[in-house]
């Protein structure tokens, strides 16, 4: 089954259609490659991925071991290179609620965050920083 379907508008603006759900996503090219940047950039898209790759696989966690980490707010810093052009680094700060986790909750969170698929399938010259704001 495919996993989604992309059309091209123009203008450096593509659609995304997720196959399962009908969700869409619009991304444009950022202003500094020659676009808009009214939406996600596929770049932004990668770094975002990270992100909530990682909260999902935290919240996932957190539920198998009797807490939860709702309310986390997470923000997302991208950092591009040339030649060729890339990204070069992605900062992940996860802003928990204030809720006195456990040092084995704490521990469990950041494990969990560590084995989210995205950062084991980016490249591993891509620097990948987590912080985490207990």
């Amino acid at each position: 089954m495919k996993t989604s379907t992309i059309e091209y508008l123009g203008d450096l603006r593509t659609k995304a259609t997720h196959e399962l759900s009908g969700n869409q996503i619009i991304t444009d090219a950022p202003p500094d490659n020659k676009g808009k940047g009214e939406a996600f950039s596929p770049t932004d898209l990668l770094a975002t991925a990270l992100g909530t790759c990682a909260v999902t696989i935290m919240g996932i966690a957190a539920n198998e071991h009797g807490f939860n980490i709702d309310g986390t707010t997470i923000n997302i810093i991208k950092k591009m290179e040339s030649n060729p052009r890339r990204v070069n680094e992605v900062s992940v700060e996860f802003n928990f609620p204030q809720k006195n986790y456990s040092e084995k909750e704490k521990k469990i969170i950041v494990k969990s965050a560590n084995t989210c698929p995205v950062f084991h399938s980016l490249h591993p010259d891509l620097k990948k920083n987590y912080i985490f704001n207990f």
